[in-house]
């Protein structure tokens, strides 16, 4: 579909530089995504993007490349925090993606770097902390050197941003009207979690307990979307199963919502508010039965709790949970999958639903495809988008969905 939101960049904000020697720079690639990443590449077809790998271990990225029989991809030595290294980095490559968490302790010198140069980046963060962070620090910078920096380009939060985006592309087409209420359920999904991703989580526990404002900032659903947004509609927040009896199924809270609401609002904001001022959303998972939405929902409760006080904290992180660099097995990738529907009731009271649905675990095999196409449709599909702080849906749009269904197994599609 062409999408009615497509945004121009102007000549005066495209990178200077035309010498860059690479399509995509992968940085982090020895994390536990990134060796996911290097052998999904690898498996791509080559014609017309060049890559290359970068990371802080010369020999942990010398073994990745014999690993993987690809002894003449280029590779490069810098350490996140060394901005130096860091822009010679940028220097090289149209893109950057950095897998390199938790991002709030190891992510901003790439941004700086990024927005000041004007390459183009990509990341899996779920920090919406951080995300507002770095907004506040470098959008400006972005817009003027025309870098297009997109965050949350993983499983969060491109799945709800994609499905938010069709389901309202479908709406408007219909009756004229965006849906002013979006539920999204999460009807299946399997996958484990990778000790980057809980080592994210329970840094911004640390951080919650070190700074008690944090915490009403995060319950902002408006917190990517500026002091000035136009938005102020009360957001529904999953707390605790419950039954919805509009769709007649248990429902039970989402950990990814806190993450994935705040990137679908921002995207309405870059959209210039084509989802409506007064668009709701949210985001939980469905169950069977009361029973299991129950037993989840206090078991999270329960793991939020211990997360929160610093001793258990450090329990959970050193003796009991997956520590950075471990993950799921390459099997329970492969057999991983998820299928997420996004429920609407338009203007002119039709029943709408809207599926996504993944072929592999969601966290790692899944967004390992994703991230890597979200950076080759920067390089290669959207020279006419301006620099700036973009979500996936709002920067990239139609494309990715296409780039997504052909080469990451991620179908965005109406269910009839």
């Amino acid at each position: 579909m062409q999408s009615e939101y497509t945004t121009t960049k102007s000549i005066a904000n495209m990178p200077t530089s035309t010498d860059t020697q690479f399509d995509i720079l992968l940085y982090g690639a020895t994390s536990f995504v990134g060796k996911i990443m290097i052998n999904y590449l690898a498996n791509l077809p080559q014609d017309g993007f060049p890559w290359a790998i970068a990371g802080r271990d010369e020999q942990k990225l010398i073994a990745l490349k014999t690993k993987h029989n690809l002894a003449s991809l280029p590779h490069f030595v810098a350490d996140a925090s060394n901005e130096a290294a860091l822009t010679a980095l940028s220097e090289k490559t149209k893109v950057i993606i950095s897998t390199v968490g938790p991002y709030a302790l190891y992510g901003e010198t790439l941004v700086r770097v990024c927005a000041k140069t004007g390459t183009d980046y990509c990341d899996l963060t779920g920090e919406p902390q951080w995300i507002k962070a770095m907004l506040d620090k470098y959008e400006d910078d972005a817009k003027a050197s025309g870098a297009r920096i997109i965050n949350s380009a993983g499983f969060d939060s491109i799945p709800s941003d994609l499905g938010v985006y069709l389901s309202q592309h479908l709406a408007i087409e219909k009756t004229g009207l965006p849906a002013e209420h979006i539920k999204m359920r999460v009807r299946k999904i399997k996958g484990g979690a990778s000790g980057g991703t809980i080592a994210s989580m329970l840094n911004v526990m640390k951080e919650v307990g070190e700074n008690p404002k944090l915490r009403k900032m995060l319950v902002n659903p408006y917190i990517l979307c500026g002091a000035d947004n136009p938005f102020h509609v009360r957001q529904k927040n999953h707390k605790s199963a419950e039954f919805d009896k509009e769709l007649g199924i248990w429902t039970m809270p989402f950990v990814m919502a806190a993450i994935n609401e705040r990137i679908v609002h921002r995207s309405n904001l870059l959209l210039n508010g084509k989802y409506g001022k007064t668009f709701k959303y949210d985001e939980a998972m469905s169950s069977k039965t009361a029973s299991t939405a129950w037993i989840t929902t206090l078991g999270l409760g329960a793991f939020v709790g211990a997360a929160s006080f610093s001793p258990l904290r450090h329990i959970l992180a050193n003796y009991i949970l997956p520590k950075p660099g471990e993950g799921p097995s390459p099997s329970e990738q492969e057999n991983g999958m998820y299928d997420m529907r996004f429920y609407a009731t338009l203007s002119n009271g039709e029943k709408q639903v809207v599926q996504v649905t993944g072929d592999r675990d969601p966290g790692y095999g899944s967004t390992a495809k994703m991230l890597s196409q979200v950076a080759l449709c920067l390089s290669q599909d959207v020279p006419e988008l301006e620099g700036g702080f973009w979500t996936p849906a709002a920067g990239l749009g139609d494309k990715l969905m296409e780039r997504l269904k052909l080469h990451a197994g991620v179908v965005v599609s109406e269910m009839h």
